[in-house]
């Protein structure tokens, strides 16, 4: 997986998946945002066919200041990118058991990374035979003095 080690907010200091911010402008979508960020973080060009939308995830509260709404896609399919800086941090690829052990953000480490997880398809699935990982919808609470979540939706991989 190519994670990026953060040195700006948000999540300054800790590692999380390429990612930025509509441009609503434009009236881009959140496909055409994520082929974008791709392209300008990781400088590779991918089809919008090769996007998954896994989850959506909505965060009350993010730290303390505003609420999100995040669109997980995952590139289906195999490429190949440079490791190394860029503005935002240091591109890093990490093998998927590498997670546990890296500096995450709270909510991606108790909700969102176990969620991805759960919708990967399995070993003999995933061999060739077309399957495509799961979805999933969550909405998380930062209100309070703690983080509380709902699974609003799950679906299983396909294929």
């Amino acid at each position: 997986m190519l994670l990026l080690h953060r040195l700006r907010a948000p999540n300054k200091g800790l590692v999380s998946p390429i990612g930025g911010k509509l441009d609503m402008t434009t009236g881009e979508s959140p496909a055409q945002c994520a082929q974008r960020e791709i392209r300008e973080e990781a400088g590779i060009a991918v089809p919008i066919e090769r996007l998954h939308l896994g989850g959506l995830i909505s965060e009350a509260g993010f730290e303390g200041t505003g609420h999100w709404l995040l669109f997980y896609y995952r590139v289906l399919g195999a490429v190949e990118v440079q490791a190394g800086p860029m503005d935002e941090g240091e591109l890093v690829w990490h093998r998927p058991e590498e997670l546990e052990s890296l500096a995450l953000p709270e909510s991606d480490r108790r909700v969102i990374w176990p969620l991805v997880k759960r919708g990967e398809p399995t070993k003999a699935g995933a061999g060739g035979s077309g399957a495509l990982p799961g979805f999933f919808a969550v909405h998380i609470d930062c209100t309070g003095e703690e983080m509380t979540w709902v699974v609003e939706q799950e679906e299983p991989a396909r294929g």
